[in-house]
């Protein structure tokens, strides 16, 4: 730039400053004469003002001050109070989450997470369950629940950490189908527990006949997410193994939907192999005897589908596994990969089959990311779900709901995100206790009660948000000679159960409440419907032509005396004639009327 441009330029800075600095000045003086003529209306000089009063001057004074500015935070400030945030902690104070949202949900909760506890640890011991549930009300809003189960028993050292640990289990990381998934559920009811009632949880459990049962009272640190251990001894147990659960809570028992009456009956429905005792409070024991004595299909773990493996989990396995190569960990590592097809997903990413998985580079690992999704590999094994069965599901119905019709059906495995899953259906057509007719009035019949399961479990709450009330008012059920109206369920006495199993649930939430919209899950449970609708649609359109031709037989059964008596007139027959026209006449109208 050339020096006199400079020159110009450094001039227009001093001109601009020199402008700043009197337009400065001349506010000051402003503002100062501004003070000054205040000080003359307002100083000791100014002639007082007949309502002014040392009240108002205190008051206009208080006014006039500015309050202090909260101080601006800095990193070495915000840093002081950054910490470390516990599990536990998080959950105690969002135990909505965990749907502990109000009393009469707490109570429910806390008893569902006991009982799924129970069932899978009978199932994993080939033990066919016997479980006790006993609810007392100790106050208006105090209660005791108590668990009881035949199950394998917990060994000592573990009970701390499963009844006062969140996050703690052996079902996370197993690809195998059961009710309890991550570890939170009894330890957030002891939880609960302990944040309305200051009691702990108590425990007793037996491993064998030969055995002391183990009695332990424990606590949870929500500060720590650690257990402690209130009391720990040796005692008698009625069983030969099993384990019992004391909680104490605050809770509000109500009879009706989504109480625990519903739950307890559902899951009975849903577990025709298990016997229940439930007592309620101030009433005598229910007792569910079992329906079936053989045991469930006992599912297997197995290996994660490359379908179901994302491209930063891909990487931290190879990186983490004691293969050495990159052949031996797709095939030895995934299910459904032969080493035909592992050596075929090393071709197609351009990368030597001996390449060790722990080198593996984040790009290397996208190219075999993108091999795999390119190549065609077949579905996961479905040993790892247990579905009901067909039977069982019509018996199970059969055990809570009293109707006229049943059909059941059992889809075919499927799968999502390398997940496999399985969708059951069962309905139930004119159930007692809900009333209607076929010919009732639409307006005036009941909607359909849906009741939704995932592995076995009874889904109560959010029935609006889940993937199966979705499906089920997406469904035409016109078809099926059920009346309708747009984004309703089917009006009618009709209980319909539907059932997902899976090795993984897609729940909306920590409260396993509902199921997530995946489109292939949908699509399943319409089918699954479907199945049981054209059974059903088949049902009532026999039972409406059985119908119609009662009314056609009633006709010809009040006519026909008359037309015999008007031919006796007519044609002057006697009564034997008569007889035997009328019989004629009654056989030639039943071979000709419609069937």
């Amino acid at each position: 730039m050339a020096t006199k441009d400079i020159g110009r330029i450094n001039q227009m800075s001093f001109d601009f400053d020199g402008i700043s600095e009197s337009e400065t000045k001349r506010k000051k003086s402003k503002s100062t004469k501004s003070v000054k003529a205040k000080k003359r209306t307002t100083g000791a000089g100014a002639p007082k003002r007949k309502s002014s009063s040392k009240a108002g001057t205190k008051a206009k004074a208080k006014a006039n001050v500015k309050p202090a500015s909260a101080v601006a935070a800095t990193a070495e400030s915000m840093a002081t109070k950054q910490r470390d945030i516990s599990i536990s902690e998080f959950f105690a104070k969002n135990r909505h989450l965990l749907g502990f949202d109000n009393p009469r949900k707490a109570l429910l909760t806390a008893i569902k997470e006991a009982v799924d506890n129970s069932l899978d640890a009978c199932e994993e011991a080939h033990i066919l369950p016997e479980i006790l549930v006993a609810v007392k009300q100790l106050s208006d809003k105090r209660f005791t629940i108590t668990i009881r189960d035949n199950g394998p028993g917990i060994i000592s050292k573990q009970i701390p950490n499963i009844f006062a640990k969140l996050l703690y289990g052996s079902k996370f990381h197993s690809l195998k189908m059961s009710r309890g998934q991550q570890g939170i559920g009894i330890s957030a009811a002891g939880m609960y527990g302990l944040l309305t009632t200051g009691e702990p949880v108590q425990i007793i459990s037996r491993t064998s006949k030969n055995k002391k049962a183990s009695h332990y009272h424990v606590q949870i640190d929500t500060s720590k997410n650690k257990p402690q251990v209130v009391l720990d001894e040796d005692c008698d147990f009625e069983l030969p193994t099993g384990t019992q659960v004391i909680i104490t809570l605050e809770g509000k028992y109500q009879k009706g939907r989504q109480s625990i009456d519903e739950y307890i009956s559902q899951t009975a429905m849903a577990n025709p192999h298990a016997t229940f005792v439930y007592m309620a409070p101030n009433e005598e024991a229910i007792k569910y005897e079992r329906q079936v004595k053989t045991r469930p299909f006992i599912p297997v773990e197995i290996k994660p589908h490359p379908y179901g493996v994302e491209l930063g989990l891909l990487y931290k396995m190879a990186r983490e596994s004691s293969a050495k190569r990159l052949s031996a960990f797709l095939q030895h590592d995934f299910s459904r990969v032969s080493s035909r097809l592992a050596n075929e997903i090393c071709k197609k990413a351009k990368l030597s089959r001996n390449l060790r998985p722990g080198n593996i580079t984040l790009k290397e690992a996208e190219l075999v990311h993108s091999a795999i999704n390119d190549t065609k590999i077949m579905s996961p094994p479905v040993n790892c779900i247990g579905p009901i069965g067909e039977k069982e599901l019509e018996e199970g119905l059969k055990r809570v709901v009293d109707a006229e019709f049943y059909a059941a059906c059992t889809r075919k495995p499927s799968v999502y995100r390398g997940n496999p899953f399985l969708i059951e259906a069962a309905i139930a057509y004119g159930s007692k206790d809900k009333g209607g007719g076929d010919n009732g009035d639409p307006d005036k019949q009941p909607l359909m009660e849906l009741k939704r399961f995932a592995n076995r479990v009874p889904l109560l709450y959010q029935q609006g948000a889940c993937a199966i009330h979705k499906a089920v008012i997406e469904t035409n059920w016109r078809n099926y000679n059920l009346s309708q109206s747009r984004g309703a369920l089917p009006a009618g006495p009709i209980v319909l159960m539907i059932h997902i199993a899976s090795v993984w649930v897609p729940f909306t939430s920590e409260s396993k409440e509902a199921i997530a919209h995946y489109p292939e899950i949908i699509k399943e449970i319409k089918l699954a419907i479907q199945e049981c609708g054209r059974k059903l649609g088949m049902y009532l359109r026999r039972q409406r032509r059985i119908k119609q031709e009662m009314v056609k037989r009633s006709y010809i059964e009040t006519y026909l005396p008359y037309i015999g008596e008007a031919l006796q007139d007519i044609l002057l027959l006697n009564d034997r004639q008569v007889k035997t026209v009328v019989s004629r006449l009654k056989d030639v109208l039943e071979k000709t009327r419609k069937i």
